[in-house]
C-alpha cells in the first residue's frame, strides 16, 4: 500500500464513555461531598457564632469585665474551631505546621476584627465613645488578618493601594464617628445598662421609731393620744341622694 494511502487511512476511534446519568450515579461519584455536609455547615456556622460572641463582648466589656472576658474567649474558641474544620479538615491540601500556626493566629485576629467592627456599628448609639474607636480599629485589624490568612495573597499587599484605601476609610470613619458622638446628647444613666436597677431611696419623711403592735412605750416617752374611734351611726339612707 502506498504511503499516501496510509496517510489517508482513518484509524478507528473508540467512542467516549457516556457520562453516568442519574442522581444515584452522581452521589457515587462524589462521596466525600456528601459526607462532609455536616462539617461544612458547622464550620460556617462557627464563623458567625464566634464573631457574634466577640462583637457583644468587646462592646459590653466595661459593664462586667469578668463576664464579657469569658464570652470573648468562648467566641474566639468557636471561631478557631471553625477555622480548623474549614482550613484543615475539609481542605484538599493540608498546610505544614508553620503555615498552620500562621492561619490560626490570623484567624484569631480576624475574629476580633470582625467582632469590633460589628459590635461598634450595632451599639454606637449606646456606647458612642467606645464605638468610635472600635469601628476603625476593627476595619484595619480585619483587613490585615484577612491578607495574612489567605495563602494566595502575599502579605506585601497590606501596603498596596487597597491597603491605603482601607487605611483612609478607617481614618475617615474615626473622624466622622467622633464628630457624630460629640454632637449626640448625653444619655441618662442606665440607657443600655445590663446591670441591676438601683433600688429606690427610702422616704426621708417616713417615721423611723414607729412603735410596733404589742410593744410597750419606752420609759419616759410621752404617750401618743390616739383619736377615739367613731361610733357607728345608724344608716338612714333611703336610696335618695341628698
Amino acid at each position: 500500500m502506498a504511503s499516501a494511502q496510509l496517510l489517508d487511512a482513518h484509524t478507528p476511534q473508540t467512542p467516549p464513555k457516556a457520562p453516568a446519568a442519574g442522581r444515584a450515579a452522581r452521589r457515587k461519584a462524589q462521596p466525600s461531598r456528601k459526607q462532609s455536609l455536616a462539617a461544612r455547615y458547622l464550620g460556617y456556622v462557627g464563623y458567625f457564632v464566634g464573631a457574634g460572641l466577640i462583637s457583644g463582648a468587646v462592646v459590653h466589656h466595661p459593664l462586667d469585665p469578668a463576664r464579657y472576658t469569658r464570652i470573648a474567649l468562648y467566641g474566639a474558641l468557636v471561631f478557631l474551631a471553625a477555622t480548623v474544620v474549614n482550613e484543615f479538615l475539609l481542605a484538599r491540601e493540608r498546610p505544614g505546621l508553620s503555615r498552620m500556626l500562621v492561619v490560626i493566629g490570623a484567624s484569631l485576629m480576624l475574629s476580633f476584627g470582625i467582632g469590633m467592627l460589628s459590635g461598634g456599628l450595632q451599639h454606637f448609639e449606646d456606647f458612642p465613645a467606645r464605638a468610635t474607636v472600635l469601628v476603625p480599629a476593627g476595619l484595619l485589624l480585619s483587613f490585615i488578618a484577612y491578607v495574612v490568612k489567605d495563602a494566595d495573597i502575599p502579605w506585601q499587599r497590606i501596603f498596596s493601594l487597597v491597603g491605603l484605601t482601607v487605611l483612609m476609610a478607617a481614618a475617615l470613619a474615626f473622624l466622622g464617628l467622633r464628630q457624630v458622638a460629640s454632637s449626640m446628647p448625653v444619655a441618662p444613666a442606665g440607657g443600655h445598662s445590663h446591670g441591676t436597677a438601683e433600688q429606690p431611696a427610702a422616704d426621708d419623711h417616713a417615721p423611723t421609731n414607729a412603735p410596733t403592735a404589742g410593744s410597750s412605750p419606752a420609759p419616759g416617752a410621752t404617750p401618743v393620744n390616739k383619736p377615739a374611734a367613731k361610733t357607728p351611726q345608724p344608716d338612714h339612707s333611703d336610696g335618695h341622694a341628698h
